[in-house]
Order: structure tokens, then sequence, then C-alpha cells
């Protein structure tokens, strides 16, 4: 993931944005995969906004640093291989000269997989995540895709509300507590199987567990989602991060069409969780991701 800013505040936002959009061409025909979300710094008319697109604003234990956070424009670069990305990067970057790197997150997926139609990998906590999206294409649009019914820019129908948080993960801390002490906080099995027994593909009725004496009231899955079996309106997508010194972490990333019903409400029931003590949130920020294809360019900043 790279953020960028335009080098001069008063080039026109149109005219830049389909010169980043002949970059992302570039970096596609390198053969990655190749797309922008734009940020609220962006827009000069608010009316053109998305309603829901703010700088992400810190939460309870959050430190920012600036030089990891927010940016006009975020690209999302992927491809199989490490030297793909970095040459569609490179392409990308040299495409659009009066764009300038505001910081950039290289991160990978750790045993990537698909299983249920839900992609999977395995976190810095040796946890497999991704059991909580949903498995077809219909259910991923309608927690994801803001709808003609919603108060929204038109040109905003069909794209989505980006979350990115840069997590700095205590990993040598987590080390040192038993497998089984890490499966409470999380409340899973590492493999992704449910603490009452549940296998890792259904949903479990927690509410027949209300003391939570199987799956602890304070454990992260069942602070983030109480009813499981109705989940959070969110699809999540996230990378591991290594960048030496001990600065290992997630590249956490979520998709949704209302932020407030999707990642704030979840935000907001973890606050103090238990889990908190090996978490740092650095960086990252709200985005939204455009419709296909490059028409909305003109509609969104015309």
């Amino acid at each position: 993931m790279v953020a960028v800013d335009r080098t001069s505040s008063r080039a026109d936002p149109a005219s830049s944005l389909h010169t980043l959009a002949g970059g992302l061409r570039a970096a596609r025909s390198a053969g990655a995969s190749a797309a922008p979300a734009v940020g609220a710094a962006l827009f000069v008319r608010p009316e053109l906004r998305p309603r829901g697109l703010v700088t992400m604003p810190r939460f309870p234990g959050d430190l920012l640093d600036p030089a990891r956070s927010h940016g006009e424009v975020l690209l999302h670069i992927a491809a199989d291989r490490q030297a793909t990305v970095k040459t569609a990067v490179d392409r990308l970057l040299a495409s659009a000269p009066e764009w300038r790197v505001r910081w950039r997150a290289d991160g990978f997926r750790s045993d990537n997989r698909e299983e249920g139609g839900r992609g999977l990998a395995r976190n810095p906590f040796h946890f497999t995540e991704g059991f909580g999206n949903p498995g077809t294409e219909r259910e991923t649009a309608d927690r994801v895709l803001v709808r003609a019914d919603q108060i929204e820019p038109a040109w905003a129908v069909g794209g989505s509300y980006q979350v990115v948080r840069i997590i700095r993960l205590a990993t040598e801390l987590w080390d040192t507590d038993p497998v089984e002490e890490q499966e409470r906080i999380i409340g899973r099995r590492r493999e992704g199987g449910w603490l009452d027994g549940t296998p890792d593909g259904e949903q479990p009725n927690l509410a027949a567990d209300p003391d939570g004496n199987l799956t602890p009231l304070d454990s992260h899955v069942r602070l983030a989602a109480p009813d499981r079996r109705n989940p959070p309106p969110i699809v999540r997508r996230s990378y591991s991060y290594d960048r030496g010194n001990g600065d290992t972490g997630l590249i956490f990333s979520c998709f949704q069409r209302d932020l407030a019903k999707g990642f704030e409400s979840v935000q907001k029931r973890l606050e103090g969780e238990t889990m908190a003590k090996y978490l740092l949130t650095v960086g990252g920020g709200y985005f939204f991701v455009p419709p296909p294809g490059d028409a909305w360019i003109d509609a969104a900043f015309a």
C-alpha cells in the first residue's frame, strides 16, 4: 500500500488523478493488481465527497505517526511475487511524477489460501484470520458496496469505504503466553475452530454461553461481534509486515458501505479489550475506493 499526495496542492485533482490512472495501468502491465482509494483531503467540493469520508480520528490507545498516516490517495498494489510488486510500484510512480509518496507499507500474507470462498492467512500472532468474511461474492457486495438508496454522491454508488490501520504487534510479549491463554484472549483456536467446539466454517451460538465459560466475554472475537450469527457488515483483507528491528505487525484493512455501522462500531466495542496491551496502532487512514473505471474522476472532481 502506497499513500501519495500531489506535489502541489494547487494542481487540478481531476487532471492529476487521470495521470495517476495511467500509472495504475502501467503497474498492471507489470503483472500486478492495482487499485486506488481517495482520501478526504483531495476533495475541494464537500458535496461531492462521500459523506462518511473524513480524516481518520485517533482512537483510544492509538499513537498515530503523521509519517505513516492519511494521504490524498492510497494505492493498493498486489501480486504473487515481491519482485512483481516492486516493478509495478516503480512503473506507477515513474508515470505520475506530480505525485509524491507520503508513506508506504509493504506486506505479505503467510499461509495464504482460500477456503469456503474466504481468503485466509496466518497473522504474526500465529492465528489464521479471515473466517469472519462472507463466502460468496453476493454477500461480500452486500457488506461493502455503497448502494443507490444511501445518501451519497451519485458517483460513489458501487464504491466502498476502506479503513487501513498499521498495527505494531508485541510479538515477543505475546509469545511468552501459553497457547491456551492466547486462544482465550482471541476467542478462537489458532487454526480457526471455536472454543465451544463449533467448526471454523460455522458461527457459534454465543448466547448459549452467557457467562463466557467457554468463550470469554472479553475475548477479541466476542467483543468484535457479540452475535456471531449476525456479524458486522465489513470484509477484511489484512497483511503482515516486518520492517526489522522488532517492528512487526499487521496492515489491517477492511471494507464496508457504512463506516459507522462497520469499522467504527466494532472499534468502539473493542475499547479496553484484553488484547489491547499487545497492540499499538501507529498509522493508516480512511479512504474511499471508487467504482471500477475512470469515469468517477470527472464526476467527483467536476
